[in-house]
């Protein structure tokens, strides 16, 4: 099959640079969930500036960076059919900006990583997108057709809702596979584009 990224994937000239913004959040226990996390990122800097498209560890949050931002991307682990314990006190610790509502109006996105095909992936992004909703966020999910199942496939797990990411027992850089951390890059960039083209008005270059 054809996996190409050539068309999503090259370098652009950032010309009117947008006045958009997005983070993307993680816990990573192995490096793997962190790999994908920045697969996205570097997708988003396709259409964004480096200073505006940033990857954040939920042990080193920048809190002032992620309630300016337009879009927040949240991804984890699948532990035990849920997000990690670390992701979760993240979770947690958003209850006053809940309160407040202070990311309501925001876009938000996920990823779940974990070894299996499956591995319960799909309860994971559930479970980010009800946090998401509970915040008042708007949804973004992964508007790409499968091109096969094979390892070097984009969106091979067939997942819309958001990108499921599969990690055997091998080291980050040799695990996921290249399809899935095309299909994070092709996501990343997805969403800068959608965030540019949704920009408020008295914000756009």
């Amino acid at each position: 099959m054809n996996t190409s990224t050539e068309s999503s994937s090259s370098s652009k000239p950032k010309q009117n640079v947008p006045n958009v913004s997005m983070a993307v959040i993680f816990h990573s226990n192995y490096g793997h969930t962190k790999r994908v996390a920045e697969a996205i990122v570097q997708g988003a800097r396709q259409q964004l500036p480096e200073a505006q498209a940033r990857a954040i560890d939920v042990h080193e949050v920048d809190w002032e960076f992620l309630d300016q931002a337009d879009l927040l991307v949240f991804g984890s682990a699948v532990y035990m059919g849920s997000v990690t314990a670390g992701f979760k006190t993240f979770m947690d610790e958003t209850s006053k900006r809940w309160y407040h509502r202070k990311w309501e109006g925001k876009w938000a996105a996920a990823f779940a990583n974990s070894g299996g095909l499956s591995g319960d992936k799909l309860a994971v992004l559930q479970q980010i997108s009800l946090y998401a909703m509970q915040h008042g966020m708007n949804w973004i999910g992964l508007p790409l057709m499968p091109t096969g199942h094979e390892a070097t496939d984009l969106n091979r797990l067939a997942s819309y809702l958001g990108l499921m990411t599969q990690s055997l027992d091998a080291p980050p850089e040799e695990t996921p596979g290249k399809g899935d951390i095309d299909t994070a890059v092709w996501f990343g960039n997805h969403l800068a584009k959608t965030i540019i083209k949704h920009q408020p008005a008295d914000s756009r270059p």
